[in-house]
């Protein structure tokens, strides 16, 4: 079984999270800077196997895209065509940022760390997916 990576993508950079290979437990990875994305995507894959990516949409509280979503879809559609044998998915990522907020609050995070947007990326990308498995473990219990 290969890994899960989680996207929340952004206009400058993007968070990345991971599965372990049992795609039991989320780890945030690594926060890139977008431009360099595909890059990183390319050598990660060289290392690990990967099942799917699932990558955050931004909606707006009605469900429906929000204004971020015109810098998504670009960036979305490059990386299909890069790796197109790889599956993705989109998955509502709202509020996910305010979570990681309160979630860096919670454990104790410094002030000084958690002003810095590289954290709240890769923390939202971590809880991300984490609802996705979450998901996906209580749709196999019904």
């Amino acid at each position: 079984m290969g890994r899960l990576i989680a996207l929340d993508l952004g206009k400058k950079r993007c968070g990345i999270a991971a599965t372990d290979t049992s795609q039991i437990i989320a780890t945030g990875i690594a926060t890139v800077e977008t431009h360099r994305l595909e890059q990183f995507l390319t050598e990660y894959f060289k290392k690990e196997s990967v099942d799917k990516i699932l990558v955050g949409e931004p909606l707006d509280m009605h469900g429906k895209p929000s204004e971020a979503t015109r810098f998504i879809i670009p960036i979305l559609n490059r990386l299909k065509k890069l790796f197109p044998a790889m599956t993705f998915e989109n998955v509502d990522e709202r509020f996910t940022s305010s979570i990681a907020h309160k979630s860096m609050i919670e454990c104790g995070m410094k002030k000084s760390h958690r002003q810095l947007k590289e954290n709240a990326d890769v923390m939202a990308a971590t809880i991300m997916l984490n609802d996705y498995l979450e998901s996906k473990k209580h749709s196999s219990n019904l």
